[in-house]
């Protein structure tokens, strides 16, 4: 969000019973038909393609968006409430969107989907949620039929506007306390100022409360995770500063408890460090994902997001020459190809191209907030960044929300960065009017039928990774309803569907999951899976010296469990389809080794991990069907070899040589080469 100039980020860096349910109706048919065409061009629910968001019947929806806000709080935290002049921009909004008291709710709706988006993010905050008293008369003036509703009651009606058009809505968790981002205001992480139980309660709820309405597509799980006054956000690493951890939990409880069709959104970590010349501080965004995604229950579900302004930077915070500020360069400073290849290293590269490649991290990028000053800012690097950046998401084919789509206005003045603002009496100023230089960017955007994928988008393959690291990441529904009888105090399973293709060489081990070349009809998640905790399926010592758990015939690796450093279990999922030949008379197998460093096929979609670490894979036309490992020595228990398994009736060659095999192999050679020299010079 952007900030007020009174309590930037910059401050922050520096220094239960829930309320009763009441399910909102599914969304309701159009009013005109003049409301058809966008209600009719998507159907939901939503999910991701690679790369790419797409509706139900395969066909990319382009989260045109923009942010719809007011719900989270416009209050700075200081004076009289009721005073606009403690309000962000004069704007007071008693925690519902912006000028209900200006214009007809269905009138700011037409207005909206004027500007030509189809999707809006709707932030909230989670006092908004629980707040009991009625939202003032005088904020719903020109909405009498919303008065003595409290906020949330406010929120349903405005859901139930937006969607009945056609406009999908994902749902933001903006702040925990109803205040204006991003000062200190306990809003820095999403656990400041209640705990990530409470946090994911509330989710719980909230997705709950709309699972009726199939328009209501999306959870952005919160906003601009950054350092408080003593603390860093961490993404891995365990305790409550760790945002990968709770999103993981979070987003998996949503999914098993509320609703299985909401898009996931995860933003990335927005600032940690104190802004002092010799300290480190920076904006990590996305950067983190590359050796640490998620691996969602329902997989197709995942989306990445991040934000960018002009003010901003890679470690500038937006001060403007303030307290707190650096003199580092801000976006908006740097050129076009040097924005474009920080952009791109810091959320860009996670959209993999459909045709490249995919990779663990590899989803939908949506720039969740972006915006710059109205009409009457005549700044020049404003304007050069917003022509800039908004091509760079069109070059990119991005998803995209600006900030803020609406906003007060008086005579000309007021929260111009707004694209519609309105006055008190009703009347609109709007980025379409003549004379506001933004509009040719946003029609750069908004036109993508000119340049964005509208078909169908083809299935691609899918890789995610398990990082069981701080706690069991059982992501296989059926592993965690029938709860088999896995030891080990973590245990790590693929979502359902997809099948076990790498493991990782640390105490901890990693796992890396896929439905590539056999897809997800290779096994049904409603057959038991078998756990193996012994050597009694090995038929050939395919490890020598090492305790193998291999599956039974005709199956293959879906999960596995560890107490740390010892390997405890392995699971295993029968082959239920023919996409393997039935004839297990053709199938070939070998042994892949990883303890003496990564093979070729570990590290083709990406580094799963972790940075200086080994790993071992399948390769793609493959089953895992067991795995080894020793409890000798200091090694410990961590997986060192894969027994791979194909059916194409090609002969692999091994994998890369354990560390004491290469090692005992290199003698050898090495005794051979002097046996010989010795011979020669005799003769």
């Amino acid at each position: 969000m952007r900030p007020a100039k009174s309590i930037l980020l910059l401050a922050a860096t520096l220094g239960a019973a829930l309320a009763q349910t009441s399910a909102a109706p599914s969304s309701a048919a159009p009013s005109t038909l003049a409301d058809a065409p966008l209600l009719l061009s998507w159907t939901p629910p939503l999910s991701t393609r690679g790369r790419y968001v797409v509706d139900a019947i395969g066909k990319r929806f382009h989260l045109r968006s923009g942010n719809l806000h007011g719900a989270s709080g416009t209050y700075l935290g200081r004076g009289d409430y009721d005073d606009a002049a403690n309000h962000h921009a004069g704007e007071v909004a008693y925690q519902t969107i912006l000028c209900l008291d200006r214009k007809p709710l269905d009138d700011l709706v037409d207005d909206i989907i004027a500007l030509g988006v189809n999707s809006i993010r709707l932030p909230f905050s989670n006092e908004m949620i629980h707040a009991e008293a009625y939202v003032p008369d005088k904020a719903l003036g020109a909405n009498p039929q919303l008065r003595n509703k409290t906020p949330l009651e406010v929120f349903d009606e405005v859901i139930k506007a937006l969607t009945k058009k056609g406009l999908a809505v994902i749902l933001n968790n903006h702040t925990v306390k109803s205040l204006w981002c991003c000062g200190l205001d306990q809003n820095a992480r999403w656990n400041d100022a209640q705990s990530t139980e409470l946090w994911i309660r509330d989710w719980v709820y909230i997705v709950s409360r709309y699972a009726n309405n199939s328009r209501v597509v999306g959870t952005a799980l919160y906003n601009e995770v950054r350092r408080d006054l003593f603390t860093d956000p961490i993404w891995g690493g365990g305790g409550d500063p760790d945002w990968y951890t709770a999103s993981m939990m979070a987003a998996s409880r949503i999914q098993r408890e509320a609703s299985r069709d909401v898009l996931i959104v995860i933003e990335g970590i927005n600032w940690v460090g104190v802004p002092i010349p010799s300290l480190p501080h920076y904006r990590p965004e996305l950067d983190p994902v590359r050796h640490l995604s998620h691996a969602l229950p329902y997989p197709d579900k995942l989306v990445y997001s991040s934000h960018f302004y002009a003010y901003t930077g890679p470690n500038a915070t937006g001060a403007g020459g303030g307290f707190g500020s650096t003199n580092d360069p801000t976006y908006g400073d740097l050129s076009t190809e040097k924005l474009r290849s920080t952009f791109n290293a810091l959320a860009g590269y996670v959209a993999t191209a459909v045709d490249a490649v995919q990779q663990h991290y590899t989803a939908p990028v949506w720039i969740s907030e972006f915006g710059v000053g109205g009409r009457n800012d005549f700044s020049a690097v404003d304007r050069r960044w917003w022509a800039n950046f908004t091509q760079i998401l069109r070059d990119g084919d991005l998803d995209f929300a600006v900030w803020p789509l609406l906003g007060w206005q008086e005579n000309g003045q007021g929260d111009l960065w707004a694209l519609n603002a309105y006055d008190s009496q009703g009347a609109k100023l709007s980025i379409l009017d003549s004379g506001d230089w933004r509009l040719s960017g946003w029609r750069n955007l908004t036109n993508d039928s000119t340049y964005s994928r509208n078909d169908a988008v083809e299935p691609v393959e899918v890789w995610r990774m398990l990082a069981p690291d701080w706690g069991s990441q059982q992501q296989s529904n059926w592993l965690l309803t029938h709860n088999p009888s896995q030891s080990g105090s973590n245990k790590a399973s693929c979502p359902d569907g997809l099948r076990l293709q790498g493991l990782s060489h640390t105490p901890n081990p990693r796992g890396l999951c896929t439905d590539v070349h056999f897809g997800r009809n290779l096994w049904d998640a409603t057959n038991d899976l078998t756990v193996v905790q012994s050597q009694q399926h090995v038929s050939k010592d395919w490890a020598r010296g090492y305790t193998k758990f291999e599956c039974p015939s005709r199956s293959f690796l879906v999960g596995y469990s560890y107490s740390a450093p010892m390997s405890k279990s392995a699971v295993c999922a029968p082959i239920v389809s023919e996409a393997p030949t039935t004839n297990a008379t053709l199938a070939m197998r070998r042994t892949v080794w990883f303890d003496g460093g990564s093979n070729a096929a570990a590290t083709v979609h990406g580094d799963f991990a972790g940075p200086g670490t080994s790993a071992g894979a399948c390769d793609e036309g493959e089953l895992a069907v067991g795995y080894a490992f020793t409890n000798k020595g200091k090694v410990g228990g961590p997986p060192a070899a894969l027994l791979c398994e194909s059916y194409d009736g090609k002969q692999r060659e091994g994998g890369q040589a354990s560390g004491a095999a290469s090692r005992g192999i290199a003698l050898l050679l090495s005794f051979i080469a002097m046996a010989v020299t010795s011979l020669m010079l005799r003769a």
